[in-house]
């Protein structure tokens, strides 16, 4: 047998090795502007890569982001074709309703991500095209073009009510499209609900991982449901969060990390309570997570 048929036969059977060893239901999100919302530089990594410190500067991640700062992001970072693939509707499920925005078709998606916002807010935050420099429309085309769902939900409450609703949301979204795996994201108060729903059995089970975005610490998160099943977690958040300390968070994922659990934590540096929501990296995040 010739050198070549064996490097044929060993190339076939490594493939076949690496395909067996991915988990089930993996997935690779395709990119999607990559190259304008991509952190803009890393400054360090520890852990093998599990923490992360991420470069943020106002001047360049906000002004030059943004042709209104805070308000629109400039029109590359932008594209609004996908608005035809999204609707405001209400969800009835498990007797309650929540209002949600939804872009893509829940029926046979891959994945979903669910968006919980903070204090003050509702399903319009997560439904802005030019906030956030454009983050919102980046996930919203990354869900489209991935046969994935995005759901941003306005929660009324932070406490069980609101975890009701999205247990509920949850719920609808595994009864019309039992393969898809979902990704509960929760932003600074909505950090409430995301640890809500680390104690119910019936949601964690149809979870494929959490994020946490500027987000409270529960430090009881070691006795939930979510702990036990090992549910990936991932983590972003301002060096300089005035609102929720970004050394409590780093502390909770500093432990998770020592018992080998699935975690990951991206820190901006100088970033304030706000800096996740703008600058986490929907696809590598994603991608983290539904590996």
């Amino acid at each position: 047998m010739s050198t070549v048929q064996l490097t044929k036969r060993w190339v076939a059977a490594a493939s076949a090795f690496i395909l067996m060893s991915l988990p089930v239901g993996a997935l690779e999100l395709k990119a999607y502007k990559d190259s304008l919302f991509a952190y803009p530089a890393i400054l360090s990594q520890e852990d093998g890569g599990g923490f992360v410190t991420v470069d943020y500067q106002e001047i360049r991640d906000i002004n030059g982001r943004d042709e209104i700062p805070e308000r629109r992001a400039k029109s590359r970072y932008v594209s609004l074709g996908v608005k035809r693939q999204q609707a405001f509707e209400t969800v009835e499920a498990d007797g309650r309703s929540i209002d949600v925005l939804r872009v893509g078709e829940v029926k046979n998606a891959r994945f979903a991500v669910i968006f919980i916002h903070g204090r003050g807010g509702d399903r319009k935050l997560g439904a802005n095209d030019f906030s956030f420099g454009g983050n919102f429309n980046r996930l919203k085309n990354l869900a489209v073009d991935n046969q994935g769902v995005y759901y941003a939900a306005s929660v009324r409450s932070f406490d069980a009510e609101g975890v009701a609703d999205i247990s509920a949301l949850i719920s609808h979204i595994a009864r019309v499209s039992p393969n898809t795996r979902v990704v509960l994201s929760c932003a600074s108060m909505g950090s409430f609900v995301c640890w809500g729903i680390s104690k119910d059995a019936q949601a964690v089970g149809k979870l494929a991982g959490m994020m946490i975005m500027g987000g409270a610490t529960d430090p009881n998160f070691g006795s939930s449901v979510a702990h036990k099943a090992r549910l990936p977690m991932f983590f972003s958040h301002g060096s300089r969060d005035s609102v929720y300390a970004a050394a409590d968070q780093v502390k909770l994922y500093k432990s998770l990390f020592a018992e080998r659990y699935p975690t990951r934590f991206v820190l901006f540096e100088t970033g304030s309570h706000g800096t996740p929501v703008r600058m986490t990296d929907w696809r590598d995040s994603l991608n983290w997570i539904l590996r």
